[in-house]
């Protein structure tokens, strides 16, 4: 206990704000790539062997990747209970769709080569790559709100209210800012899985993955660019105004928020956290160079590189808000007024720090044992065994 008396309130929330990003960062980072890979099937592979040799480079390890969104849905629901209750309430429709997406994904790994009928398989591979390209894509489309603000706001006894009838829920989230943001989202895990299908294949489906990611690379980074003029003259940012107290009770009425003219006034402030962005643009620009020059795992690390730098350019922004509202400011949940309480963050924290490190060293260690390319003849000679 005498722990968790010297760390203080506003430096665990500040903690499980970074950790919430690196949960989400390593689901991008790995699950990425599997739906990347996903939405490039019909493309990159055309033969049904090709195919097979697409699938089998994500199929040992789809399964642990997924981990990572558990583990950021159970981080937000521990350590960020409002952020949970709202988000989860107001996107509920966008996120039902993706969990759809992410039941017929395994549904389609396994039944897809159970029968020996070029129209069955067609069927599971369109699965897959659709299960692959919606989620990339609602993905970028709740961040575009989240920046823009989510229409809610709390009555005085914390009750959460929604504008809009029960559609708006889905149907009025894909504004034209946001579907930019789910266009960045989705040609920005196209690049991360035709870097992935450039390590683990070769031959066609290597060469395919090579030209294809080479597009989808320059456009996640025109994308990015264009939200990013957009952010800087079309978009309002967040402000919380006057003195408050960071170690405070966690109350999202407890603070007075107004809008301000840009989310950029915080490079302003921050002039550090430029890192991400330059990051975003550095890797995005040399995954599309290593793709066109045939190189392997420095083209992975870029594209890994350049994800990194987009999702941290968006926390880096923002912080602290993390979900503000469009409908009343002051409804706006952050980092000082939505989290658990001092004592469940410190418990989370210990536990996290134990198992962490166990989970990262037994996913090093399988990707060690798996390492190593998906080729033609390796399916054909297991056909039984693997996807």
């Amino acid at each position: 206990m005498i722990l968790h008396e010297l760390m203080s309130y506003e430096l665990l929330r500040v903690i499980w704000w970074g950790l919430l990003g690196v949960l989400l960062i390593g689901f991008a980072l790995t699950d990425g790539f599997d739906m990347g890979v996903g939405a490039l099937l019909p493309f990159v592979a055309k033969t049904d062997t090709q195919r097979r040799v697409a699938i089998n480079t994500v199929g040992p390890v789809w399964e642990g990747n997924q981990v990572w969104f558990i583990l950021g849905g159970g981080a937000i629901f521990a350590a960020w209970p409002p952020l949970y209750a709202v988000s989860f309430s107001g996107f509920y429709l966008a996120m039902f769709v993706i969990l759809s997406a992410f039941i017929v994904r395994p549904v389609a790994f396994k039944y897809r080569s159970k029968r020996d009928d070029e129209r069955w398989r067609s069927a599971w591979d369109w699965s897959l790559c659709i299960s692959g390209a919606v989620p990339a894509l609602l993905f970028g489309v709740a961040v575009g709100n989240v920046i823009q603000g989510v229409p809610f706001y709390f009555t005085d006894d914390l009750h959460t209210i929604y504008e809009g009838a029960w559609y708006m829920k889905f149907i009025g989230l894909l504004d034209p800012f946001s579907v930019l943001a789910g266009v960045v989202s989705l040609a920005m895990l196209l690049m991360h899985g035709a870097a992935w299908l450039t390590l683990k294949a070769e031959g066609p489906v290597q060469t395919r993955a090579r030209a294809i990611g080479s597009v989808a690379a320059l456009v996640a980074m025109g994308a990015y660019a264009l939200a990013g003029v957009w952010l800087a003259v079309g978009i309002e940012g967040f402000r919380i105004v006057g003195d408050y107290v960071t170690g405070g009770p966690s109350n999202p009425l407890h603070f007075e928020v107004e809008r301000t003219a840009s989310w950029l006034t915080a490079y302003s402030d921050r002039p550090w956290i430029m890192i991400a962005p330059v990051m975003a643009f550095l890797g995005g620009a040399l995954t599309f160079l290593g793709l066109r020059a045939g190189r392997e795992v420095s083209t992975l690390l870029f594209s890994k590189m350049s994800i990194l730098g987009v999702i941290s350019s968006v926390g880096l922004t923002m912080f602290p808000f993390i979900m503000p509202s469009s409908s009343d400011p002051r409804s706006s949940l952050t980092v000082w007024n939505s989290s658990s309480s001092h004592l469940t963050l410190f418990v989370m924290l210990v536990a996290t720090v134990i198992f962490m490190p166990l989970i990262m060293m037994y996913t090093a260690w399988v990707y060690k044992v798996l390492w190593g390319k998906v080729t033609e003849d390796d399916v054909s000679e297991n056909s039984h065994s693997v996807y």
